[in-house]
């Protein structure tokens, strides 16, 4: 950014064709300029400019105009308007800039704007704001309202600050609990095809007694009419009880075939309990 102007800038000429006002203040010499001056442009609204090097004088229309009569300009000049920012409390922000350096009378322009941190004071504790021409002391309810719009934007930004973490943690909270209902989903799918895996078994190891029972209820009776045929076939042979020898196989069978007969009963009566 240019701080240096061999002649006058388009803003500073503009400032010159009217009157002190709200936003500029004129000054002779920079040692005129004082504390309450930067802190009266700094709690304005819109801040505002001193030219300083410029002489005030009364147009022919009778109009206060500025004039422009010179200043120091050197190192020693800056250093004295920081120094006098640097007393406020808290310390003002300047832009200072050297203009008309080809002519034998330069000036300096320095530009105050509106602070952040209002309201400024003075080191003695003096609170000034710019009004039309001229500098005022704050009245106690203009103090309040800064200070309320001040502690408003405060809290204002601590609240979005607080809403942002939150959301963020929400986020964060979302993203744990999709990935733990989706490893719970995955369990579940796995226990159910144990679970269907066991229950085929449990069919297959059922159809198999079922087979096998078949199987051995048939070579029971198979045997038992194999017998009946050989009792007719042969000559019957009594024991000491009157009972003949065959009769006594076929009646031993004739229990095999209850007692096979009980237990696939007994079976299907539990199949049919762990089915309900």
């Amino acid at each position: 950014m240019q701080r240096e102007y061999r002649r006058l800038s388009r803003r500073t000429r503009l400032l010159l064709e009217a009157p002190e006002g709200v936003n500029v203040d004129f000054k002779r010499e920079v040692q005129a300029v004082r504390s309450s001056d930067l802190v009266a442009f700094a709690n304005s609204p819109l801040g505002g400019t001193l030219l300083i090097g410029i002489d005030e004088f009364t147009s022919p229309d009778g109009v206060q105009r500025g004039r422009i009569v010179g200043c120091d300009v050197d190192d020693k000049a800056r250093l004295l308007l920081v120094n006098k920012a640097t007393e406020c409390i808290p310390n003002v922000e300047l832009r200072i800039y050297t203009e008309n350096l080809s002519q034998s009378r330069p000036i300096l322009r320095v530009e105050i704007p509106s602070g952040h941190c209002k309201p400024y004071s003075t080191h003695g504790g003096e609170y000034r704001i710019r009004t039309d021409g001229r500098n005022r002391a704050l009245l106690p309810e203009e103090l309040l309202a800064i200070y309320m719009d001040r502690e408003g934007e405060q809290f204002l930004s601590r609240f979005r600050h607080a809403v942002f973490q939150l959301e963020h943690q929400m986020e964060e909270i979302n993203h744990s609990l999709a990935r733990g209902i989706l490893a719970v989903s995955q369990h579940l799918e796995d226990l159910d095809d144990q679970l269907r895996h066991t229950l085929h078994r449990i069919e297959q190891l059922t159809d198999s007694n079922k087979k096998r029972s078949r199987n051995l209820l048939q070579a029971l009776r198979e045997s038992q009419q194999s017998i009946v045929q050989l009792e007719q076939a042969v000559v019957p042979r009594i024991d000491a009880d009157g009972i003949t020898l065959l009769q006594d196989i076929e009646h031993k069978l004739g229990m095999l075939l209850d007692l096979a007969d009980s237990e696939a009963e007994n079976g299907s009566a539990d199949r049919e309990r762990k089915d309900a």
